[in-house]
Formats: structure tokens, C-alpha cells, sequence
């Protein structure tokens, strides 16, 4: 089967994944290199390269002769950024500026053109320099680069970029408009609307300041499967809609030992088949570490493993065996992940590396694994808090897998929503995120309607 053939686009009403996102990525290079705005901006969907197009902007780039800085939000990603820009360059000269107690990943050391140091005065004479944004904030009295690259834009605030502006000319900005607001400390409440708000996204904050900057959009998802793409892009990205790389049947889940028949085993069976699973429990309000959904969450990922569970995909012939490193489970907060690590340890399961993924929805951004478990933010709540109904928490929650997501969830949130809808303070001056938190629950709490096992434990 073609990939992604089964979906309308292109010639003959045929829609070729490889095509429109080598169109999208020749179309975003001509704006960098050869574009004369100060910025650039690529909304990007889970799982369309956006790290890959990072890479390859920065080679192209240097092919033409810039310097160039890198910025990234965390070290991890600009460690992962470094080691795929060395492998795919190995004789680029690379500089990896970081904190004095924030040591560089021992993987960098395999890449003899990479650089480290502490001090940006060491790596003046590298091609390109990465580091967090954070880092680059202490960084002063330098030349202006021509050229910069911002990594996962929209999770930067504004005041993040203000104090690295004067570091760079032009740039082009990278990220995932649906994945979660950026991140502070502090309530934010007293600049609401004003236009240098400082806990803004930093895209966000750049286009009210700059409306005809060139904004381009990778229209494909290599991620997400054809069973998942349609329901996240609809339910997450109404305006920036995506489409999965992939076709129905170019990817499947199989198991080789056959269920028990439990609730458990059932939903395994569903998520198999349709890509989605939804076991849901009797209707209860919980503690926020339910000790019912924990055991269920921790059950199903031991029966995923306990089934001889493998994936088959356009990644080759042969099928791969789906083990713990391959499964995460995403939860709304630190305590139910780490009481999911304990319901884990009770089964025998290892939870951490090299063995099942199991984290917030802040950690897991930007991971990918296979399988996925979720215990829904708002099961066994009595309310619907602002937190809990932060859209680009659930659309983490639901696309970080390449095959298929079970999701726990106690029976009647579709009900809790609609007792609590929204009561944020409507402020002037603020752009409206949408879809909200309301409107992309009930998306998706119907589509997993079709999917649901229900289960008493």
C-alpha cells in the first residue's frame, strides 16, 4: 500500500506524504536563506521532523557559508540536537555551550568536530553553537550572529527571546503550536493582555509585534499512525490541520499470547485493532492518586508485555518485539506518575531507563514510544480546573505513539464537563487558544467512546 494512499490530496486525489513534506521543508530553507524578513516561523505536528528540519537548516546554512547559533529549551534537547547534527555532519565544526554544573551528555564525546565549553569565547571559531536558551541569556558582549535557529519556539516565553534577540540578526523559529504553553513559576496574571506580557509564548509575542512574518506548516505527521492523525489534528490542530505519513494497514500491533478475557487483556485486544483503547472504570471521585486507576494503568502495561507483544512498520520487513523501553505512561502530575512507578514495581515491571517511560505530560513532551498508557487528567475529579483541561496536555497525552494509546479513565467526565465549563476570566488583549480544553476533551471522549471497554476491577 502507498503510504498515507487512502487519504484524499495531491494528484488524483491521492495524497503523497514524502512530496508535500519536501515541498513544505524546500519551501521554509528558500525562506531562511534566501528570504529577507527578520523571521521565520514552522508550526510543526507531533512527530513531523521538526528536530530533522532543525538539522538540515543548519547544514544548509553552513553549506552557504553562515555562522549560526542554536537555541533550544533544555539541555537534553540540545544535547539530542548536537549528536544528530555531528552524525549527519561529522566534519562540521559544532560548539556544545553549556553551565558550568550542567555537563554536556558523555554521548557528545563520540563526535570528535564537537566542541565544549563552558565559555562562548571558546567557540567562536565553531560553525554552529548550541545551547538552552537559559544559557544563552548570560551571553554578552559578542558579535551578533546572522543567523539563528529556535528550537521548540513555542514553548520558550517571550521574555526568554528578548533576552537573547541581540545575540542574532535573523531567525527561524520551530515548534508545535499544540503542545503545552510555556512554562512559569510565577502567576502571570498582572500582564494579562498586555502586548510584553513575559510569560507569553515567544511565537505568540513575535507575530503580535511582527504580523507579516513568513509562517510555513509541515503538513505531515510521521509519528502518529492513520488510525491517530485524523482525531488530533481535528481535535488539537483546527487550524493547521495534519495528516498521518503513514496509511491505514502499513502499520500493525500483534500479540502472540491471547487475552484472559479481564478488562485489561480486552482493551489490549481494542487498542490493537483500532489504534485506540479506552478502559473505563465505575464512576467514583477519587483521590488524586486512584489507587483502582493505578493498578489498572499498571496492569494493562504488564499484559502488554506479558502478550509477546510486536509491531510491524514501513521501518522495515521484520517484525520488532514491543518491550518496556517502547511503552510510556503519561499522567497530569508527579504523584500519580511515581504511584503508577510503584504499582509497576509490585508487577515486576521496571519502570525508568531502559524500561517503561513513566512521566507528566511536561517530561514525555516531544518523546516517542510505541504504546502508550494514559490515565486521563479528569478521571475521579470533582471539577475541572484550568490545569487539568490545559489542552496541550492532553494533546501530549495523546500523541506520543507510533501504533496505539490505551487511555484509564473513570466513567463520567463527558458528564463533569459539562457541569464545570470553562470560567477563565476573559481578558482583552489575549489571543484565544483553540480549540480550548472543554471542546478538545469532548473530541476526544467521543472518538474513545467508540473504543471503550468497560471494567469493574
Amino acid at each position: 500500500m502507498t503510504r498515507g494512499g487512502d487519504q484524499a490530496g495531491g494528484p488524483g486525489g491521492r495524497f503523497d506524504p514524502g512530496a508535500e513534506a519536501a515541498a513544505a521543508t524546500a519551501a521554509i530553507l528558500d525562506s531562511t536563506l534566501h528570504g529577507t524578513a527578520r523571521g521565520v516561523v514552522v508550526d510543526s505536528p507531533p512527530g513531523a521532523g521538526k528536530s530533522t528540519l532543525v538539522v538540515r537548516a543548519a547544514r544548509e546554512l553552513a553549506a552557504a557559508g553562515e555562522r549560526l547559533m542554536i537555541v533550544a529549551q533544555t539541555n537534553a534537547q540540545v544535547d539530542d540536537l548536537a549528536d544528530r547534527l555531528a552524525t549527519a555532519e561529522p566534519t562540521l565544526p559544532v560548539g556544545r555551550l553549556h553551565g558550568a554544573d550542567s555537563p554536556p551528555d558523555p554521548v557528545l564525546d563520540r563526535h570528535p568536530e564537537v566542541m565544549k565549553s563552558s565559555s562562548v569565547a571558546d567557540l567562536r571559531d565553531r560553525t554552529v553553537v548550541i545551547a538552552t536558551a537559559a544559557k544563552w541569556a548570560y551571553v554578552k558582549d559578542v558579535e551578533p550572529w546572522r543567523h539563528a535557529i529556535v528550537d521548540e519556539a513555542y514553548q520558550m516565553r517571550s521574555d526568554a527571546l528578548l533576552q537573547v534577540a541581540g545575540l542574532f540578526e535573523r531567525a527561524l523559529f520551530v515548534g508545535d503550536p499544540g503542545q503545552l504553553d510555556p512554562f512559569s513559576v510565577v502567576g502571570a496574571e498582572q500582564w494579562a493582555g498586555l502586548s510584553w506580557d513575559p510569560s507569553a509564548s515567544a511565537v505568540l509575542t513575535l507575530l503580535a509585534h511582527n504580523p507579516g512574518l513568513p509562517q510555513h506548516r509541515l503538513p505531515v505527521s510521521w509519528r502518529l499512525p492513520a488510525s491517530a492523525a485524523p482525531l488530533v489534528s481535528r481535535a488539537f490542530y483546527p487550524y493547521t490541520p495534519f495528516r498521518s505519513g503513514t496509511g491505514h494497514g502499513d502499520r500493525r500491533l500483534a500479540f502472540g499470547v491471547p487475552g484472559d478475557g479481564g478488562g485489561p487483556d480486552r482493551v489490549v485486544d481494542e487498542a490493537a485493532e483500532s489504534g485506540w483503547g479506552l478502559l473505563e472504570l465505575p464512576a467514583r471521585h477519587t483521590p488524586r492518586t486512584d489507587p483502582e486507576a493505578v493498578r489498572a494503568v499498571a496492569a494493562v502495561v504488564r499484559r502488554l508485555l506479558d502478550r509477546g507483544g510486536v509491531t510491524y512498520s514501513e521501518r522495515g520487513e521484520a517484525p520488532a518485539p514491543l518491550t518496556a523501553d517502547r511503552i510510556a505512561v503519561g499522567t497530569a502530575h508527579r504523584d500519580q506518575a511515581a504511584a503508577v512507578r510503584g504499582a509497576l514495581a509490585e508487577l515486576g515491571v521496571r519502570a525508568g531507563p531502559g524500561g517503561v517511560a513513566v512521566d507528566t505530560a511536561n517530561r514525555l513532551q516531544g518523546r516517542e514510544f510505541d504504546v502508550t498508557v494514559v490515565l486521563h487528567p479528569l478521571s475521579g475529579r470533582p471539577d475541572a480546573t484550568a490545569f487539568h483541561l490545559e489542552t496541550g496536555r492532553l494533546c501530549v497525552l495523546a500523541s506520543r505513539h507510533r501504533h496505539a494509546c490505551i487511555v484509564v479513565c473513570r466513567a463520567g467526565v463527558a458528564d463533569l464537563l459539562d457541569e464545570h465549563p470553562s470560567s477563565e476570566p476573559v481578558r482583552l488583549g489575549v489571543t484565544v487558544k483553540f480549540p480550548d480544553g472543554w471542546e478538545a476533551n469532548h473530541a476526544v471522549l467521543a472518538h474513545l467512546a467508540e473504543h471503550r471497554v468497560s471494567w469493574r476491577p
